[in-house]
């Protein structure tokens, strides 16, 4: 037989088929140069950091396998790097890509998401693609999101696929009684699934690059997990998800003292590290649904009995982001000028200044043998609609009147959704460390915690709304976000929490001259350092607002720091912060 065209090859060759995918992916791998990042992160490292399950469950790797688009095309097909997720030619199979894990859920293969899904950043600079572990993805998940549920609401409303659907799920041959089930599993999936969607997907859009994570762990948690079987919905405590933030890079991710971008979160050593992940997975995917016990001496809750997180896969995952290194600018500095730059960066002047917030000063004691760094957070006048959102309420359903024995309060019937999900997390620390019901656990209550546990007190701590009609006459939002070490600041436009400026060189200008829109995509400037004006991968322009909505959720305002040196002066900065 000859294979004579593609689709041909795809239909009745499927070895040749897989061998062009395999050449391909090859040739992608090939191509790519991998940034260096320090002498821990290498090859071994990279390849468990894409692939690592962490407990993320999104459906049995066969439902996806079997969806197609509503343009008849196999969802996985391009192995969704429409999306601007990267091939991975070492992952389980070539159409699962960097990021996206295979595990066993409930005896079959389910597919899921990892850290690297997102934080994985490849750019492209003269037709060269440079990858960046660690960095921020270029992923669009909102339209990953809205076109996985459309295509199986595509499956559910027509018998013919559905028919198509079955038999490559379950195999030729499928009988009614197993039709019958399958559309029941498939039917409670895509209820809940398109509950989210129609609810949390915002208009306009987050874009590539960006996401509102804090919003969709929120409604994940409180509108998918803790109301009755055996759906469990809670559709009213989901809220659109209109604050958005670009993703965050990874590498020193691990040793600041706090984390998160409004500085909630205590960390710097594993247990702080796994409530930070957790409440990941519960975001992405996992699978959590506590229920209540009697006779427990230190719970009133159960809640590992329910509970996907993989705690092995997220340590590891944790060790790993500890090894990723920050990226080598891979081209060339002028360093006489950097020089420059360096004493613009540790001037005690707002002239520059930098290293005021963005210095490398020793942070909090976390009871570990790795120093952490110190995390100031800092009110600079930037969009402060991510605070609002931490005090968004939600009917606590199963998890009402649920508490941690020195750590939190019990949950009213209506509480905030950041107390709900605190409860969950250190819940399930405590119940995982304490193994409840024993003679130690019932001790507890009468001698206190010990320092690893008592830390979790600062795992989630409250932040303060921004007052009403605040302006930003004062530099000041209302809302204050945290100041990392910037080595390898220049792999991470967009800029600002909320990804609303472009080049970290229209950065350091005044807010009133920075782009009002702009396209997002990998294609980067090494001159501007950050995003190319041209991208052609996605048809997306971010259209941000003045300080005057500083509440938009896409305000460029704000962070004017360097904004009043000469251009020869902002050109040393620049070159300097590429060196980092």
């Amino acid at each position: 037989m000859q294979c004579v065209s593609k689709n041909f090859i795809a239909f009745f060759c499927p070895i040749f088929a897989t061998l062009i995918v395999a050449f391909s992916s090859m040739s992608i791998s090939a191509q790519t140069v991998f940034v260096e990042q320090g002498s821990e992160w290498n090859s071994y490292n990279r390849s468990a950091f894409y692939t690592q399950d962490q407990g993320s469950r999104i459906m049995p790797l066969a439902w996806m396998r079997a969806l197609v688009s509503p343009d008849g095309t196999g969802f996985l097909e391009d192995s969704l790097t429409r999306y601007g997720y990267l091939p991975n030619p070492n992952g389980a199979s070539l159409d699962i890509p960097v990021g996206f894990t295979v595990a066993q859920h409930d005896g079959k293969p389910s597919i899921g998401m990892t850290c690297a899904a997102c934080h994985t950043r490849q750019i492209e600079v003269n037709n060269t693609p440079f990858r960046i572990d660690g960095g921020p993805g270029i992923v669009d998940f909102q339209s990953f999101l809205a076109d996985l549920d459309a295509a199986m609401a595509l499956v559910l409303s027509e018998n013919a696929s559905f028919e198509i659907f079955a038999e490559k799920v379950i195999g030729a041959g499928v009988n009614d009684e197993e039709k019958a089930q399958l559309k029941l599993e498939l039917e409670l999936w895509h209820l809940r699934f398109s509950t989210l969607t129609n609810r949390a997907l915002p208009d306009p859009a987050w874009g590539p690059g960006r996401l509102d994570a804090v919003s969709m762990i929120f409604n994940r948690l409180a509108g998918l997990d803790i109301g009755l079987p055996p759906t469990y919905l809670i559709p009213d405590n989901i809220y659109p998800a209109d604050a958005p933030t670009r993703y965050p890079f990874l590498w020193n991710a691990a040793r600041q003292d706090k984390t998160q971008w409004p500085g909630f979160a205590d960390n710097g050593n594993n247990t702080l590290g796994l409530a930070r992940n957790l409440g990941e997975v519960y975001g992405v995917f996992g699978v959590l649904h506590p229920t209540k016990t009697t006779g427990l001496t230190i719970l009133n809750r159960d809640y590992l009995g329910s509970n996907s997180a993989n705690f092995e896969g997220l340590s590891h995952l944790e060790e790993l982001i500890w090894k990723i290194g920050p990226p080598e600018w891979p081209w060339e500095i002028n360093h006489t000028l950097a020089a420059a730059g360096e004493e613009i960066f540790n001037r005690e002047s707002v002239d520059g200044g930098c290293i005021k917030c963005h210095g490398q000063r020793p942070g909090a004691n976390r009871w570990t043998i790795r120093g952490t760094w110190e995390t100031p957070i800092q009110d600079v006048g930037t969009d402060n609609r991510e605070c609002k959102i931490l005090e968004r309420t939600v009917n606590t359903g199963i998890m009402e009147g649920a508490k941690i024995p020195f750590l939190t309060d019990p949950l009213k019937p209506v509480d905030t959704a950041f107390n709900l999900l605190s409860t969950a997390v250190i819940g399930t620390i405590f119940q995982r460390i304490t193994s409840f019901g024993s003679a130690d656990n019932a001790a507890l209550s009468t001698s206190g915690l010990p320092p690893e546990l008592s830390q979790l007190k600062g795992a989630f701590r409250e932040i303060k709304p921004p007052p009403a009609g605040l302006t930003t006459s004062a530099n000041r939002s209302g809302c204050a976000y945290e100041a990392r070490v910037l080595q390898g600041i220049w792999a991470a436009a967009p800029y600002l929490h909320n990804g609303s400026v472009p080049t970290l060189e229209a950065l350091l200008l005044p807010a009133s001259d920075r782009p009002v829109a702009f396209k997002i995509g990998p294609s980067y400037d090494i001159e501007s350092v950050g995003l190319s004006t041209e991208q052609s991968q996605f048809d997306y322009v971010l259209e941000t607002t003045d300080c005057t909505d500083v509440g938009s959720g896409n305000s460029r305002c704000g962070h004017e720091y360097g904004s009043s040196l000469s251009d020869g002066d902002r050109e040393a900065l620049l070159e300097y912060l590429k060196s980092l």
